[in-house]
């Protein structure tokens, strides 16, 4: 079991640039099974969960090359509706192929989803959207059987703006017959990077981005290009707001860049609000921290443009060493809270309400380095957060969580001047 190993107290400064979205590269490879063509994308991280997705890419039948951050998948070939039940379990993004593959196939037969421990998601969105459009899909033993003679195009009012149904129900609908009408649809960045994808492929998309997406369905997709070039995958804003609170931590000056600054608003409002001086570029920010954060009043987590969900766990870390007293809601999941004992532990003080969806947090001025264990994702990265600012050294372990969704988060912040190390 790997683990990172950092020792706090350093300043970060200097310079980093910020590679591709894992939330935006996992829809688009999920959409390299409809065109049954070559497809090329640049900027996709080298990450577990990508590795994930290329297992499922290959049990299938396509023929992937993963070369830096170049990924070219061939789904010309015949493919099996069998997605291996074992790959499946390791992500949550892999139900995206439900939608992809009754598009590709009108048929597919994939296991739950795994992934992080964050409470409750219900895949009942996606069940009941794509069962509007034709698809019959049933549970049993843990997996779901899907087939569809036909899928047709359907108005779908989502009653929550759910990132992952919305992406699934795209998917499906880019080849179905009709107008697909998704109402209260999520408006993230990464659905309009998806959608953006799609249309390279000759989609007929509107409206991604907002409350109201439009699918024409068409007969045949061609392969994936943007004015005849290979498709790139819009910067990781829940990386680039990582390594912001990092800075912001550390009292340091850094700058990111191949970051586009109105999709981390959200962040740096509250960066700022913190006490942070910000100063955006064309592509790139800069944050120059205080010397102590301030405590932020009222922080909402939402769906975007509210204060992203990914970020809570970090902004919770950077929270327990302000000035003041924070509260900090959480109205995405049910159980992303599993940070805060660690951190109490670290020397935080931070008091949960029963239902554990809100945080009350007093600042203390000192954290205090030990063994601690990430139990999902980005509370991983917020632990790793907290080590830098520790005294004396902090273990992390469980280093595959943050493997998933960070590449090399270790030589990043080395190279703004932390001492970590993976082990």
């Amino acid at each position: 079991m790997r683990q990172y190993r950092v020792r706090g107290g350093r300043r970060l400064s200097g310079e980093l640039c910020v590679g591709g979205a894992k939330n935006a590269a996992l829809p688009i490879l999920a959409a390299m099974c409809l065109n049954e063509s070559e497809n090329e994308i640049h900027n996709c991280p080298p990450i577990a969960d990508i590795f994930a997705t290329i297992e499922i890419l290959e049990s299938i039948g396509c023929k992937v090359v993963f070369e830096g951050t170049t990924l070219k998948v061939d789904s010309s070939r015949a493919l099996s509706h069998e997605i291996p039940d074992e790959i499946v379990g390791k992500m949550r993004s892999s139900i995206l192929f439900m939608g992809a593959m009754l598009g590709r196939l009108g048929k597919v037969n994939i296991a739950m989803p795994g992934g992080c421990n964050l409470g409750e998601r219900a895949l009942d969105l996606h069940q009941t959207g794509l069962e509007a459009m034709g698809a019959t899909i049933s549970l049993k033993d843990g997996k779901y059987y899907c087939s569809a003679k036909e899928l047709k195009g359907a108005e779908i009012c989502l009653h929550t703006p759910s990132v992952g149904a919305t992406e699934n129900l795209m998917l499906a609908a880019v080849k179905a017959k009709g107008k697909t009408v998704i109402k209260n649809a999520a408006c993230e960045p990464e659905i309009v990077n998806l959608a953006e994808f799609l249309q390279g492929m000759g989609a007929q998309i509107n409206g991604a981005g907002t409350g109201t997406i439009t699918i024409t369905g068409v007969e045949k997709l061609n392969s994936g290009k943007s004015n005849g070039k290979p498709f790139s995958i819009m910067p990781d804003r829940i990386v680039a707001g990582t390594y912001l609170v990092a800075a912001a931590m550390t009292k340091g000056m850094v700058t990111l860049r191949n970051v586009r600054p109105v999709d981390i608003a959200p962040i740096t409002a509250m960066l700022v609000e913190m006490g942070c001086h910000i100063h955006f570029g064309k592509n790139c920010i800069t944050l120059a921290a205080p010397e102590r954060l301030k405590a932020l009043p009222r922080l909402v987590t939402g769906v975007h443009p509210g204060f992203p969900t990914d970020m809570q766990a970090q902004f919770v870390a950077a929270l327990s060493i302000a000035k003041g007293t924070s509260t900090v809601t959480e109205t995405i999941f049910d159980s992303r809270h599993a940070h805060t004992s660690d951190l109490n532990n670290m020397g935080a003080d931070i008091k949960l309400s029963t239902d554990h969806r809100i945080f009350t947090i007093s600042g203390k001025k000192i954290l205090h380095g030990g063994t601690v264990e990430a139990q999902d994702l980005r509370g991983g990265a917020a632990l790793i957060l907290a080590g830098l600012v520790a005294e004396g050294e902090t273990v992390v372990r469980n280093a595959c969580y943050v493997e998933r969704g960070y590449v090399e988060i270790e030589k990043d912040l080395a190279q703004l001047g932390a001492d970590i190390i993976l082990e």
